[in-house]
């Protein structure tokens, strides 16, 4: 039997390149990756060739050792109040910033209960206490709190549950009849120095050079060197396109400033192409913006359309929103809507969401979501549409050909 050696050494460059867009893939949804992630051998197998790459099309380092990977994305856009952990506000950041400053110090293993009775001492610092922060655990809900953060951890793999679990913490605290039950933790270090994605550590200020506002913090614990130079300004530009590409749902030419407009309506074709051929994206262009897709709904952590009530109330919403899109509308609009379209649809909904009232929190979830795709804006009280947002319009069904269709983003 003949073997050929071309199609064989084909199919050879094929798997290269597939196990290496998933990889990247891999690391673009999980920035922090460990052996118990799918993508973590294959991301050791191609870890030069990945480096390289983001490093090269958006700036961002990548470290690969033996038990993690982390890619540090570097966001492009700090004002984008949608991006954040699921089910966090501010004052559960504290508690996870709290929890990282007392595992630091811990011994390899620490239980719940330890790590409670030390956060509680860093709680009480004055500073926060002059922001008004407090936290005591003696309230079920602080002690739910701290539980949530501790499972944030362990998703990260900067915790590995060794013995028990939580829930007799958030029932008993420290002192009710469930006092007994606690967990154990091993702390994995390397993960927990890789937590923070900053250029530099918050703590690396001197104390009357600390930045004073948020804003102003945030923007220096990102802010990378540019080369005085006409090649390094380019570079900064390219890399910044390239963020908010696989980072964001879309990117609007009319929130650019004039600089980064000019550079990408100029080379977006080429960055397009260029990205998408390692990532697998798919770019959808027009005049108003450019985004990367996945077809496969792989790469996002808001997805749309999807299942469940709030999903579908979510693609009436934008249908609804799509209709105005030259005049906007309040939110006790799309509320009303909501109310409306209940008489037709909600015997497909969950029980709750069929109950007068639920259409205030349905119609807050549905934008939210919406918002957070880049389809809507807000303004106060006041919704409008932006251009993206018409991909989901809804329509009688027409068949224009048979041949393959070539839609955009803006469809």
């Amino acid at each position: 039997m003949k073997f050929d050696s071309a199609a064989i050494g084909e199919q050879q460059a094929l798997h290269q390149r597939e196990e290496f867009s998933g990889a990247l893939r891999a690391l673009l949804m999980t920035p922090l990756l460990t052996p118990a992630h799918a993508g973590f051998a294959a991301v050791r197998r191609h870890a030069d060739a990945l480096r390289e790459w983001f490093l090269r099309e958006a700036g961002w380092p990548l470290h690969i050792e033996r038990d993690a990977a982390r890619l540090y994305k570097r966001p492009a856009d700090l004002d984008d109040a949608t991006r954040g952990l699921p089910g966090y506000e501010r004052r559960r950041y504290v508690l996870l910033c709290l929890a990282c400053a007392v595992l630091e110090r811990a011994d390899p293993q620490i239980t719940l209960r330890i790590l409670g009775d030390r956060l509680l001492a860093l709680a009480a610092d004055p500073d926060l206490a002059a922001h008004g922060f407090t936290f005591t655990l003696q309230a079920q809900h602080e002690r739910r709190e701290l539980v949530a953060v501790c499972r944030t951890l362990l998703e990260l793999g900067v915790l590995q549950r060794v013995a028990g679990d939580e829930a007799g913490f958030v029932r008993g605290g420290t002192d009710g009849p469930d006092a007994l039950h606690d967990a154990l933790y091993d702390v994995q270090r390397r993960l927990l120095a890789g937590v923070l994605a900053a250029s530099r550590g918050p703590s690396t200020w001197p104390a009357d050079e600390a930045p004073a506002t948020l804003e102003a913090r945030l923007a220096a614990l990102v802010a990378e060197h540019v080369p005085d130079s006409d090649e390094g300004r380019r570079t900064a530009l390219r890399h910044h396109l390239a963020r908010r590409l696989l980072d964001d749902p879309v990117i609007y030419f009319d929130r650019l400033d004039a600089e980064l407009r000019a550079y990408c309506m100029n080379q977006r074709g080429t960055m397009a192409a260029r990205l998408c051929e390692a990532t697998g994206l798919v770019a959808e262009q027009r005049a108003e913006g450019l985004a990367l897709a996945d077809d496969d709904g792989e790469l996002t952590d808001v997805a749309m359309p999807a299942e469940g009530t709030e999903a579908h109330v979510t693609l009436l919403v934008a249908e609804f929103l799509g209709a105005r899109a030259g005049t906007g509308v309040s939110e006790a609009d799309v509320a009303a809507f909501i109310t409306v379209a209940r008489q037709r649809f909600g015997s497909f909904w969950r029980k709750s969401a069929r109950e007068t009232g639920s259409e205030h929190e349905l119609a807050a979830a549905a934008l939210d979501r919406l918002q957070c795709l880049q389809l809507v804006t807000r303004d106060g009280s006041r919704v409008r549409a932006l251009p993206a947002l018409t991909r989901f319009a809804v329509g009688d069904a027409e068949i224009r050909s048979t041949a393959p269709a070539t839609g955009n983003l803006f469809d």
